[in-house]
């Protein structure tokens, strides 16, 4: 018999504000419903994401918990559910309905990856799903990358920064460039599979991009807009400098030849789980077998407010996990 009263520890978000408002609380332990599996976690990812989700510029019902990915094991599995047995050490999205800053989290089982069968480490397994997944994705889905393909993409040093300049490499990009915002950063991003990085306001110099990713935003968006070579496709997922948004008249693509994309992780995993899935199965492999580098920092649970001021700040370098126990 389920106990409806068991509770476990959780960050809340109680009130929208600065990172301070993030709490330690004790909530009740989720069932999972049809197609759903509840995860004992083990490492939760710390991402922008729940930052803006924290600010209240992404509308969620408070208190609520945060957590966009997670690794761990599975506790319990809901009708509908193949494949998948309890016990086992999974990767998973938690985007859609959030909750991964927590002890135990509801996952849809389209969003979950088995890493048993695996080397790898489950605070490395818990910050693929995010910035791994979107990687493959941007790139394959969204740009349709093709062998041989200039790719320039900014905040390389970041955390999904670090994960799009190896997946390029993975697609057959022919020259892979980063940006960075300070030189402290340079070093790092070389790391992670870029042919050459370069500060954000020297990227004029560095030439014309078949492909470019970026997530910050402001005067960067606009400058994107304008190294892109004939039939480039730039890709914009986030708006992490704050800028005013960037008009793109329609008319300037017509007479370019240039396309403009969005991403966002959390309506593509909502809208189309399945292959969100795929996704996050094949980051596995890629980081299990070595082709894809992960590098993270651990904080414990009742950190995260330290992790978001950390991200907020722009200051973090690969990724940063939490620790449940």
């Amino acid at each position: 018999m389920t106990d409806n009263t068991a509770q476990m520890k959780a960050v809340t978000i109680p009130e929208f504000g600065a990172a301070d408002v993030l709490r330690l609380d004790e909530v009740k332990i989720p069932e999972p419903g049809p197609g759903q599996v509840t995860i004992d976690v083990a490492y939760a990812g710390a991402n922008f994401a729940e930052v803006l989700y924290r600010q209240g510029v992404v509308d969620v019902p408070l208190p609520f918990v945060p957590g966009i990915e997670v690794s761990g094991r599975i506790r319990a599995i809901g009708p509908q559910v193949e494949g998948l047995v309890v016990g086992q050490p999974v990767a998973a999205l938690t985007i859609v309905e959030g909750g991964g800053y927590a002890e135990v989290v509801t996952a849809s089982a389209d969003l979950v990856a088995p890493v048993d069968g695996y080397d790898l480490p489950l605070d490395i397994a818990a910050a693929l799903p995010s910035n791994s997944t979107t990687a493959f994705l941007v790139l394959d889905r969204v740009a349709g990358i093709r062998p041989g393909e200039r790719v320039l993409v900014h905040a390389a040093a970041g955390g999904v920064g670090s994960q799009l300049g190896q997946a390029a490499r993975l697609l057959g990009a022919g020259r892979v460039v980063g940006t960075v915002g300070s030189e402290a950063k340079i070093e790092t991003a070389k790391r992670f599979g870029y042919d050459e990085v370069v500060l954000r306001d020297r990227v004029a110099d560095v030439g014309e991009f078949d492909v470019v990713v970026d997530m910050v935003g402001g005067p960067t968006r606009r400058a994107s807009l304008d190294l892109l070579a004939p039939m480039g496709r730039l890709v914009v997922m986030g708006n992490a400098s704050g800028g005013e948004d960037v008009g793109i008249p329609a008319n300037e693509l017509w007479f370019t030849n240039k396309t403009v994309s969005g991403f966002n992780l959390a309506a593509f995993s909502a809208a189309f789980p399945a292959e969100a899935g795929r996704a996050l199965r094949r980051a596995v492999e890629a980081a299990a077998s070595g082709r894809m580098r992960v590098e993270v920092e651990t904080l414990p649970l009742a950190q995260a407010a330290e992790a978001h001021r950390r991200i907020e700040s722009g200051s973090t370098t690969g990724k940063l996990v939490l620790r449940t126990a």
